[in-house]
């Protein structure tokens, strides 16, 4: 019996890293997937494999800065498997356009972070609403970063927009709280995908990050999926407003 079963889930971002690892994980866990990505063949190769593995999932191209788009993704979606149990709010940007100095970023670069990053995240939660509340209960996940917990020089951009996002999972799931529609946070730290490699691809940058890092290594994209499966299924059915970091220790230090 998988941990999903019978749920229906949205997860953005899903053509590659962390949403694709998502994507594959609930669908082995036997939710119904809806896999959405502003990169059309890879998220449609995704739910491809999901499907060619036993498993059942659909793709959309969608870009989450879109309202028009969302309201069509999660008709869709209720249109297809009759309810809407779970949304993962994955889908964001960062890696070398993340980083800048304050007085180097132009206004149009902070308009889109906070625009992809932060805006979308709304965007997605103001869409699921109605039809989780139809269902009776819901689980919103929203990927954030140890950016939006601590501060960090080159790149306030990227951490504004991760921070918004932190204080609107709270804000959310204390409106939503009486609908029993739970809204968590994630903040990973450096994870193996294709957003980090500006730092992990290179040697010494990478052994720079290393040392600020406790457990000596970085995380891999199962190892946020797995966090996201918790905080989706109903094992966490008493966690909600909660940031939850997962970065080798990193921030603790």
């Amino acid at each position: 019996m998988g941990r999903l079963d019978g749920k229906v889930a949205i997860i953005t971002g899903a053509g590659s890293g962390q949403g694709a690892e998502e994507a594959r994980m609930f669908a082995r866990e036997g939710a119904k997937v809806v896999a959405t990505d502003i990169q059309a063949d890879k998220v449609k190769a995704v739910a491809e494999e999901i499907t060619s593995n036993g498993g059942e999932a659909i793709s959309f191209t969608h870009d989450v800065t879109k309202e028009e788009e969302w309201d069509m993704v999660v008709r869709e979606t209720v249109d297809r498997f009759g309810k809407l149990d779970i949304l993962i709010n994955n889908a964001g940007i960062g890696g070398a356009e993340g980083f800048g100095l304050i007085d180097t970023i132009d206004l149009n670069s902070w308009n889109k972070f906070m625009t992809v990053n932060a805006t979308s995240n709304f965007l997605g939660i103001k869409a699921v609403v109605p039809a989780m509340r139809e269902n009776g209960k819901g689980s919103i996940v929203n990927i954030s970063s140890m950016a939006g917990i601590v501060g960090g020089a080159a790149g306030v951009h990227y951490t504004a927009s991760k921070g918004a996002t932190r204080l609107l999972t709270k804000g959310a799931a204390v409106e939503l709280g009486p609908d029993n529609i739970r809204v968590n946070s994630i903040h990973p730290g450096f994870i193996n995908t294709p957003m980090t490699s500006v730092v992990l691809d290179d040697a010494e940058m990478k052994a720079g990050a290393l040392l600020n890092i406790p457990l000596g290594i970085v995380g891999e994209p199962e190892d946020v999926a797995y966090l996201a499966l918790f905080l989706a299924s109903d094992e966490s059915r008493f966690v909600t407003g909660a940031e939850h970091l997962i970065d080798g220790g990193q921030t603790a230090r």
